[in-house]
């Protein structure tokens, strides 16, 4: 188990390296000068040159390379220069909002898709089965800014039970700020729920046609038991993978849905940054979701060992 950890994290710290390098490249690349579009085009030379050289962007592409991962590896993420704050203050206030609804975007997810899965793949071939997986197919193939509009059109304005967009914060009190997440958390949820119970049905479906799912059927256990004790364990592996790809998503991807409901979070933030040429924003908050899609990915390696004692036994 230990070696297996081992290889996971050194696998892991060598993809975030790579990944610092390909981030800081391709924001270098972006045509046009950052100093020169924050203060306008009808800024001097002497400012522009002043905010170059506050901004660092007069020192050789190495040099600034090793100071921006010197200040990542002390927890110095920079300063923006749009805002006028460290950039670790802007991650701590909208991490607060996009995690939350991520973790309940996953929660929804995971609670529809799995029972869902289950439902349909113990009547396989039967109209329940079809109909269900229909619904799924329908679920992946709608956008879900589209879905998330239709969602406020119908509970915020029609039925006026939650609130259309915007945060209060959580200084306004859990409930407040948690109405300000449900249409949001639904949005996201919907269609990763689709795309998790088709994985589900799939997976259980592989693992229903195995010899030792027959033996076990035929010792005279029920299906029902077959199905949940021996069969959704064994079949969990995919459905890890794919709930780890989904965090990842629901967490770094979430730019469309925070823009529709006016969030705070690190999407909008991003998209913000980007619009304003705030690199050091950009280059510290994306190689912070990287960081922690990585980190996701070896968790989710090591509870392969867990469900699966054959990997522990591997390593």
């Amino acid at each position: 188990m230990l070696g297996y950890a081992s290889r996971r994290i050194l696998i892991g710290l060598v993809t975030l390296l790579t990944a610092s390098i390909v981030v800081f490249a391709m924001l270098e690349i972006v045509p046009g000068d950052p100093a020169r579009l924050m203060l306008g085009m009808n800024a001097t030379e002497d400012a522009v040159r002043a905010l170059q050289e506050q901004m660092g962007l007069n020192q050789p592409l190495l040099a600034r390379y090793l100071h921006w991962l010197g200040g990542l590896l002390t927890g110095d993420l920079g300063k923006s220069y749009t805002y006028a704050v460290p950039v670790v203050d802007l991650v701590a206030e909208r991490i607060v909002v996009s995690l939350p609804l991520a973790l309940i975007a996953l929660l929804l997810s995971a609670l529809i898709a799995v029972p869902v899965g289950l439902f349909s793949a113990a009547r396989r071939g039967t109209f329940a089965d079809t109909a269900t997986m229909g619904a799924a197919q329908i679920g992946i193939a709608i956008p879900n800014f589209w879905f998330a509009l239709l969602l406020v059109y119908v509970f915020a304005v029609m039925l006026r039970l939650v609130p259309a967009g915007g945060f209060p914060g959580w200084s306004a009190g859990f409930w407040p700020a948690l109405k300000a997440l449900i249409l949001p958390s639904i949005a996201l949820a919907l269609p990763q729920a689709a795309i998790l119970a088709r994985v589900t049905r799939s997976s259980l479906l592989d693992v229903l046609g195995e010899d030792y799912i027959r033996t076990a059927r035929a010792k005279g256990l029920t299906r029902r038991s077959v199905l949940y004790r021996h069969a959704l364990r064994n079949a969990f592996i995919p459905i890890l993978t794919i709930l780890g790809l989904q965090f990842a998503f629901l967490l770094a991807g979430t730019i469309i849905i925070e823009n529709v409901f006016y969030l705070p979070g690190l999407g909008r933030l991003v998209f913000q940054a980007i619009t304003q040429r705030d690199l050091i924003v950009v280059e510290s908050v994306v190689i912070l979701l990287v960081a922690t899609v990585i980190l996701i990915n070896l968790l989710v390696d090591l509870s392969y060992a867990i469900v699966d004692p054959r990997l522990r036994s591997r390593s």
